[in-house]
C-alpha cells in the first residue's frame, strides 16, 4: 500500500495530469501497480490496466488488490499472447478515447532474473516503442536489481521509483540508461543509503 501509493503521489506531484495504463505482472509488481491505479483513480486520473498474467494467478496482496480495482469503474484488460504489436501498441497508447501519457512498468520486480522469455521479451519491446513517458515501479522490467545488468531487453524508463533505498545493481552505470530520473519511495522503512544519481 505504501509503495503503491508513492509512486502515486509522485506522479501526481509531477502535474502532468493526463491517462495512465498500468501494465501489472503476477507478483508483488503487480500488486503494488493495482495499488496506482486505485489512488490514481481516486485523483479522478482516467487509468485502464493491463494484466499480463491471468487473474487466478495473483496471490495475497496482489490478489485482494485486483479484486479492489475490478470494483471500480475503470478499464482492466487480459494481455492475450495472440495480440498483434499493433493491438499491444494501441492498448499502451489509449485509455478509451485519451491518449495515454503514461505507462507505468509494474511487470516485474527485483525477484526476476535472467533473460526475459515470450511473450515479455516481445512486452517490453513494444512498451519501449509506446510515445508516453515510462514510469517503472522499483526497477524497469529486465533489469537485473543485484547487477544492473540487461540480458535481452529492458523497459527504458523515463523514471524509476525504487522502494525504501536504491539497489544496488543501479550503481552500474550501463543501467542508468534505463533508469531514468531515479525517484526512492519512502514505505516507512528506514532508508539505508543511496548517495548516488543516474545524472
Amino acid at each position: 500500500e505504501n509503495a503503491g501509493r508513492g509512486c502515486a503521489e509522485f506522479l501526481l506531484q509531477l502535474g502532468t495530469g493526463g491517462a495512465f495504463v498500468i501494465c501489472c505482472g503476477s507478483g508483488n509488481n503487480g500488486g503494488d501497480g493495482f495499488v496506482i491505479a486505485r489512488h490514481l483513480f481516486n485523483a479522478r486520473c482516467p487509468v485502464k490496466v493491463l494484466l499480463f498474467s491471468p487473474p487466478e494467478s495473483y496471490q495475497g496482496d496482489a490478489a485482494v488488490n485486483l479484486r479492489v480495482i475490478k470494483k471500480l469503474p475503470l478499464e482492466v484488460v487480459q494481455f492475450e499472447d495472440d495480440w498483434s504489436d499493433g493491438q499491444l501498441l494501441h492498448h499502451l497508447n489509449c485509455v478509451g478515447s485519451l491518449n495515454s501519457n503514461w505507462v507505468i512498468d509494474a511487470i516485474l520486480g527485483t525477484g526476476a532474473t535472467g533473460a526475459l522469455r515470450a511473450p515479455l521479451d516481445r512486452v517490453v519491446r513494444i512498451i519501449n516503442e509506446s510515445k508516453a513517458k515510462k514510469l517503472a515501479v522499483d526497477i524497469p522490467t529486465g533489469m537485473d536489481c543485484d547487477t544492473g545488468g540487461v540480458d535481452s531487453v529492458a523497459v527504458h524508463a523515463d523514471v524509476t521509483c525504487t522502494f525504501i533505498a536504491a539497489k544496488s545493481g543501479f550503481k552500474n552505470e550501463k543501467a542508468w540508461p534505463f533508469l531514468g530520473h531515479l525517484h526512492v519511495v519512502s514505505i516507512g522503512i528506514q532508508n539505508v543509503g543511496h548517495g548516488f544519481t543516474t545524472h
